[in-house]
């Protein structure tokens, strides 16, 4: 599965266009097709939901000219707004997004005034033709109709010309084509029955006018579409929720006075002052003061983070109870939440798999359907009842408004938006179609252990000398070694030592052992000494003996501590004993994992007694522990896992872990704030919870069963209603379609997918589902 495209600028570089003139998935093929023959263009993908084209291109050989010609020459349009890129700061962000929300009203606007008018001119036409007349009176009434009926068709019909007539130029098609030729031929044929009557009597036809079908169906497509415009902008509601927790102004510390600042002006290293109440600004460190921190509205928890000097704080979030100072250290676009609202739009934009037999069928569709109707016309001609011309004409125009490609198109990437958004303010950030698809076919969860389903914060419990050893010479060598290291258990050693006031020692030489430990070369005061710390499996790559601390390290590893072995001069000097508790909820994600069905694994660097200890706590299976694993080494365990046609997600905190989380069929990173590693997976969870594993899974399921629900409407909507409106009925009922009637199912058929995805917004996915759980119907705040 290719998850990520490449971040080089220098080789792939992304734009997101917006488009207009997109009504039904045969543009968004036409596009895609224009694109893709651009020279430089690596891939690219058009969503009808958010009428944006997004599009990987080599800069040395395409640049953003060249790709709006090759949308242009497919027959479209880029609008003359700036495109809201999905790296932009979250302030200029939340402007963007203001001035296209204005445009999408002026639009939809625009349609519901054309619509109105449309109809209500319909319903004038009808009460002046069904109000009794004679043969003569009804022509006269006919000339009285025809002008307002005709400035209807140019005027309010007129976006449907235009498109038509910009996709004919190009040699294509589009929905536009079908409600332009039902409509002229409904209006064109009135006319020729209006102005020479005399002709159409002396060839035998009844004198019949379908000015008010005309009417109906230019109308009742726009209000459909405006209805459709409307829920789609409801899709988005998460982009703009999370944009709108972004505070306006800042408070800047400067000269011992606070002076409020637009948030486009705070600089990283600049101090600012937070009040209880206050939204943190930007991402930072806490320098002075302490709160407590809610970061619901990001990360899914409830209750708010206790915060004091050094502690992170992520932009957004609610200080609650106290006043700290903060230094800020990320801004604009570096911050969690920018990175998060950018995950958001390009997962929204992004297509599942699923799509593309909507895709391959809607390329087809239109044509197919102009054929059909022509096919229907001579064959109600030849062989119809009478009066023929008036049956074949109806059913011809009810075939070519009756057929809806919209809906296909709206089918998948509807149910995204919705899904996606719906992750993200749950803390689930899924990385596009393609995650959310693979998510819900997961039968087996891998788990690193440090920082997954322990809390990543170990601290030294116990520390056991060998045999002529002290407990001050093992923490000297240890601490003075570890200060170089980043890892956790390196950390919790360092800190140790520094509370005895050893570790102070200088360190040369100083080599990370991936999934081993450390090595290098201490000077003190007692010289220069060789110190290897790490795990079993080192000290026997080393050819250490450690049989000596054999007991101390098996009573440790049995109660679920880590055991980082200590040597100097090649020679065992003792062993340190580390906690790092379990999470309160691992267990319980385990749980939910095992009650669907699905297999949970645990692979972990630590020793075999370790592993089965923690995996005993969180209720993983003997047989399903592997311990002793390297991070290189995990790429093993996923390909075994697979080749045993299983579908697997590794879970792991996005660093160490990138190796196997790259490997297995579904990434997911897990962290908190802004340490999320959200380009290493394609699933991160902010909130740091293993819950949100089965959580994402939940998710997705719900989502696959709308999209599922959506095509097979969409498809079995045209199935069943264009042999309707063709007429199959009528030997055996005498039932034909209205075209009117045609019209009105044709508008309400796009709209019903849209508002079938938006029954998402009221699936929770941290709140206990089964397998099978479908989402429930959303009230009117959105809430289950």
């Amino acid at each position: 599965m290719t998850r990520r495209p490449a971040t080089n600028p220098t080789i792939d570089s992304e734009l997101t266009l917006p488009i207009e003139g997109m009504t039904c998935a045969s543009c968004v093929n036409r596009i895609e097709r224009f694109l893709l023959k651009t020279p430089g263009v690596e891939a690219a993908s058009v969503n009808l939901a958010t009428e944006t084209a997004t599009v990987h291109y080599r800069p040395d050989l395409a640049d953003r000219a060249a790709l709006v010609g090759a949308i242009e020459a497919a027959g479209y349009d880029v609008r003359r707004r700036p495109a809201t890129q999905p790296d932009a700061a979250a302030p200029t962000l939340a402007a963007a997004l203001a001035a296209e929300d204005l445009e999408r009203d002026r639009d939809a606007r625009a349609l519901l005034v054309r619509a109105v008018a449309s109809l209500t001119v319909a319903a004038l036409i009808m009460i002046v033709m069904f109000a009794p007349q004679t043969a003569v009176g009804l022509i006269e009434l006919d000339r009285l109709v025809l002008l307002p009926a005709t400035f209807i068709q140019v005027w309010a019909g007129g976006r449907f010309y235009r498109a038509a007539w910009r996709a004919a130029r190009h040699g294509t098609t589009n929905m536009d084509t079908l409600v332009a030729v039902g409509t002229t031929a409904a209006w064109g044929y009135s006319v020729v029955v209006t102005l020479w009557p005399e002709v159409v009597a002396s060839a035998g036809i009844e004198p019949v006018t379908y000015f008010d079908s005309a009417t109906i169906i230019i109308g009742l497509v726009l209000l459909g579409r405006w209805l459709e415009a409307r829920a789609k902008t409801r899709t988005t509601g998460a982009i703009r929720g999370l944009v709108g927790l972004v505070p306006a102004t800042a408070r800047l510390v400067r000269e011992g006075t606070d002076v409020e600042i637009g948030l486009d002006d705070v600089e990283p290293g600049d101090i600012l002052r937070v009040r209880p109440g206050d939204k943190v600004p930007v991402d930072g460190i806490v320098i002075d003061g302490g709160s407590a921190v809610d970061a619901s509205m990001l990360t899914g928890e409830p209750l708010p983070v206790a915060v004091g000097p050094g502690d992170e704080v992520i932009g957004a979030t609610l200080n609650t109870t106290g006043t700290f100072l903060m230094r800020a250290t990320r801004v604009g676009r570096d911050t969690a939440l920018a990175r998060i609202v950018e995950l958001v739009q390009r997962a929204q934009g992004s297509k599942a798999p699923i799509q593309r037999l909507a895709d391959r069928i809607a390329e087809i569709f239109v044509p197919i359907v102009i054929v059909t109707a022509v096919v229907t016309f001579l064959i109600w001609l030849a062989i119809g009842p009478e009066p023929r011309l008036t049956y074949a004409l109806a059913a011809f125009i009810s075939v070519l408004v009756i057929a809806c490609p919209c809906a296909m198109g709206l089918a998948t990437p509807t149910a995204i938006m919705v899904g996606t958004g719906r992750g993200a303010e749950a803390g689930i950030l899924i990385r596009g179609g393609e995650a959310l698809e693979t998510a819900h076919r997961v039968d087996a969860v891998v788990f690193d252990k440090t920082g997954t389903l322990t809390l990543g914060h170990p601290s030294v419990i116990d520390v056991v000398p060998a045999a002529g050893m002290s407990i001050a010479a093992v923490l000297e060598a240890a601490g003075s070694l570890e200060a170089g290291s980043e890892h956790p258990l390196g950390a919790a050693i360092v800190a140790r030592a520094r509370e005895d006031g050893l570790g102070h020692g200088m360190v040369s030489g100083f080599e990370a052992i991936a999934g081993g430990g450390v090595e290098g070369t201490v000077t003190d005061g007692s010289g220069s000494r060789s110190v290897v710390i790490g795990s079993r499996v080192l000290m026997g790559e080393r050819g250490i003996d450690i049989s000596g601390l054999a007991e101390a390290a098996t009573t440790s590893a049995s109660a679920g501590r880590t055991v980082a072995y200590v040597a100097i001069d090649g020679v065992a000097a003792g062993c340190i004993s580390l906690g790092d508790p379990i999470k309160p909820t691992a267990a319980e994600a385990v749980r939910a994992l095992t009650e669907r069905g699905i297999e949970v694994w645990l692979v972990t660097g630590d020793g075999r007694a370790t592993a089965e200890a923690v995996g005993r706590q969180v209720g993983i299976r003997g047989d399903r522990i592997e311990a002793d694993v390297r991070p290189a080494d995990k790429v093993a365990v996923i390909e075994r896992l697979r080749a045993g046609r299983r579908l697997v997600a590794m879970v792991g905190d996005g660093i160490n872990d990138a190796p196997a989380i790259a490997s297995a069929d579904l990434g997911v990173a897990i962290g908190t704030g802004a340490d999320v590693a959200i380009e290493a997976s394609d699933v991160t969870l902010i909130g740091g919870d293993p819950r949100a594993v089965a959580s994402a899974i939940a998710l997705s399921r719900a989502t696959m069963s709308v999209i599922r629900q959506n095509l097979f409407w969409a498809f079995g909507y045209n199935v069943i209603l264009i042999p309707v409106a063709m007429g199959v009925l009528y030997p055996a009922f005498g039932i034909a379609l209205n075209p009117a009637l045609a019209a009105g199912a044709m508008a309400l058929s796009s709209v019903s997918v849209v508002l079938n995805s938006l029954r998402l917004r009221g699936f929770d996915p941290r709140r206990p589902v089964h397998s099978g759980d479908a989402p429930a119907p959303a009230r009117e705040d959105g809430v289950a």
